[in-house]
């Protein structure tokens, strides 16, 4: 007899943490360096809120392979992003860059804080602290703080924990590149109440532009 052979798609997997799971289908265009980011940074690219990993979902290609480019030769300094990319060729950076570029961002923004903190977030994101010589945050990461080319990234979409640590990175040292020197230069003027303000306040706002509080005059 005859056997009819029905031509179908394998589904695409993922082994994490001794877990076989299924992966989305945009996995099944993933470079396999890849396969070593979703532990961390999710199938879909929208990172791990509770333990502080980054969405790279939507974020500019060149962007990402200049913090791949960074965390290898030092300018960023953690231990597990260094160890990732260091063994990484420059093709491998530019694949995976290109690959979560294109994936499509989506996120439930976190609770609003409330308060003091929320208005003082809301006062640094939008308007800034002239007194101090601290620029609002759409200034360079735009309206909505959606990003703006390839060296002012989107701020929504990113937890709270994640931005707040950037901040104090900037602030110390062990996170540098950033053009003339400005996020460091801004983050020493920031105090630690107001690193925490502004990362709640941002963490809660939409991925949508047009969704986004506007800015007071």
């Amino acid at each position: 007899m005859r056997q009819c052979l029905t031509k179908r798609r394998p589904p695409t997997w993922a082994i994490v943490g001794g877990f076989l799971l299924a992966a989305p289908v945009s996995w099944a265009a993933a470079p396999p360096e890849a396969a070593s980011c979703i532990a961390c940074h999710g199938a879909d690219g929208m990172g791990n809120a509770a333990a502080g990993y980054p969405r790279l979902a939507g974020l500019p290609a060149q962007y990402l392979a200049d913090q791949l480019h960074y965390f290898a030769d030092g300018t960023r300094n953690n231990a597990i992003m260094s160890g990732m990319a260091k063994p990484l060729t420059a093709t491998q950076v530019t694949a995976l860059a290109s690959y979560y570029s294109k994936l499509k961002p989506s996120a439930t923004p976190a609770p609003m804080p409330t308060g003091a903190a929320a208005a003082e977030g809301e006062r640094l994101a939008l308007r800034g602290d002239w007194d101090k010589g601290i620029p609002a945050c759409i200034r360079c990461h735009g309206p909505g703080a959606v990003g703006v080319g390839e060296h002012f990234p989107p701020l929504v979409g990113q937890s709270a924990a994640y931005i707040e640590a950037q901040i104090k990175a900037w602030k110390d040292g062990s996170r540098r590149g950033d053009p003339l020197g400005m996020m460091h230069t801004v983050a020493l003027r920031m105090s630690d109440a107001q690193t925490q303000a502004v990362a709640q306040w941002l963490a809660a706002q939409p991925l949508s532009p047009s969704k986004s509080t506007p800015a007071k005059p």
